[in-house]
């Protein structure tokens, strides 16, 4: 395999930038969580109590579903293309 031909140097630079790739996802995911949060206080009002958390959650796992499926679907046709 060609992982086994790595050296030491090349893996720990291939570790870092797969480190820091997950760094900027995880920011990004915060802006949007802060951004969907904001959305849906204005719309629905206050977040607090459990119900309102119970909606928030539901609602940001059906936008991740959708979103992580368009993005695979998107991924897989542009693969195909090259």
């Amino acid at each position: 395999m060609a992982d086994e031909n790595k050296s030491l140097r090349e893996e720990v630079i291939d570790k870092m930038a797969a480190l820091i790739t997950a760094a900027f996802g995880l920011v990004a995911a915060l802006a949007w969580n802060g951004f969907i949060l904001a959305l849906f206080q204005q719309i629905f009002g206050t977040t607090s109590g459990i119900a309102p958390n119970l909606a928030y959650a539901v609602v940001v796992t059906i936008i991740a579903v959708i979103m992580t499926i368009m993005i695979a679907r998107a991924a897989k046709k542009a693969m195909k293309t090259h």
